[in-house]
């Protein structure tokens, strides 16, 4: 079982808040680089959801939108032409010859500006210029420097091994030790915070058909789905709660919903995004708790409708749905412990920016050959089409 098509699509609820972020003043390439949506796509969801106008009033045509798009695309182009021939050359300079090069050009660019350029940190380069170091004291401080910006980037999230296996992605010949080694001497570790667990619902539940049984295995996406849904609290508007729906095969959140209440409606609406999103053909098994929402007649008419079928866990058992249960483990670890929510229009975004913009598309996982779930989806997607 796969897609219909593998042309990627987008629910309602991601189009909108990619035109909300957008009108809050993200940038359209740096939006289109975050949640990896074409920067053409981005401006005709921008045309069809808000209008855009200029300072003074006036709006901007489509020819006018059509010209920036075009130069800006031009301008990519040639940016990627130069890092893709500087790429091929960067293993081969040293920093003695890098920090050369800076020095003969600072009266004409900024330090900052050519070391961005040159892939090189702005504290390396006067580190370089202050001493001579050993080649191991030299690729120690650099790997540092490299594994600071890795932390950083993952929101110090990322621990020693998928720091490790991200340098390792990018070419460095390092052991985990050196890393760990490293890390401990840089003071660096990744965050760590205890999750809350609520209080578990009293009422009488009917066992029903468990088809997946704890076989996560899969050979291809769309074969088998598994839904939960999690407790998001936020300081003006309480408890709100949030479903999601996730592809065993590629660990991608593929749907969720977020709500004030939990409903039926709220893991409708989650179904309902990856459904739309996927595309799959009929037969896929959908996992989810006994829960009052999943076990509802409207939720099993939509099943129905999609020609899933429906698998349950066990009473008291969480393992059953194990695999949804650490995303929302992971969603509180990295995220939701770390921050208090004003309200749950922050608390919407901050999400989505988290599921879209750093589960999907960033964060590299251990049992998917440490590749992010949208990095297979795309390579399984460009084999299918081959």
């Amino acid at each position: 079982m796969g897609n219909k098509n593998t042309g990627k699509k987008y629910n309602e609820d991601f189009k909108k808040m990619i035109v909300d972020l957008y009108n809050s003043g993200s940038s359209a390439k740096d939006l289109s680089s975050e949640y990896g949506v074409s920067e053409v796509t981005i401006y005709a969801w921008i045309k069809k959801f808000s209008p855009i106008k200029t300072e003074d009033g006036d709006t901007v045509t489509a020819d006018e939108i059509a010209k920036m798009k075009k130069q800006m695309l031009k301008l990519q182009e040639e940016n990627d032409i130069f890092k893709k021939g500087y790429g091929h050359i960067r293993e081969e300079v040293t920093l003695a010859e890098l920090t050369t090069v800076i020095d003969a050009h600072k009266d004409d660019h900024s330090v900052k500006q050519m070391c961005d350029v040159l892939g090189v940190s702005k504290s390396t380069y006067y580190q370089t210029k202050k001493h001579v170091e050993s080649n191991r004291d030299r690729e120690n401080r650099e790997i540092t420097e490299r594994i600071k910006d890795i932390h950083a980037e993952s929101k110090q999230r990322y621990g020693a091994h998928k720091i490790y296996e991200s340098l390792k992605k990018e070419g460095y010949n390092v052991s985990i030790k050196r890393v760990q080694r490293l890390m401990k001497k840089a003071g660096i570790r990744s965050i760590i915070v205890k999750k809350f667990r609520p209080t578990p619902s009293k009422e009488t539940v009917i066992e029903r058909d468990n088809i997946l049984k704890q076989d996560f295995n899969t050979t291809n996406i769309n074969q088998k789905w598994v839904g939960d849904i999690t407790y998001i609290n936020t300081l003006r508007d309480g408890w709100c709660y949030l479903a999601s729906v996730m592809d065993l095969h590629t660990k991608k959140i593929i749907g969720y919903a977020f709500s004030r209440s939990m409903t039926t409606e709220l893991v409708l609406k989650a179904l309902d995004n990856a459904y739309i999103t996927q595309q799959p053909n009929d037969g896929v098994v959908f996992h989810s708790d006994l829960g009052s929402q999943y076990t509802s007649e409207d939720f099993r008419q939509r099943i129905q409708s999609y020609g899933m079928d429906h698998s349950f866990s066990r009473k008291g058992c969480p393992y059953d749905n194990a695999c949804i249960e650490s995303f929302h483990a992971i969603l509180k670890k990295e995220e939701v412990n770390h921050v208090r929510y004003l309200d749950f229009n922050s608390a919407n975004i901050e999400l989505f920016k988290y599921i879209e913009g750093w589960y999907n598309r960033k964060r590299i996982h251990g049992s998917i050959a440490y590749k992010t779930p949208q990095e297979l989806e795309n390579e399984l997607n460009v084999h299918v089409a081959a």
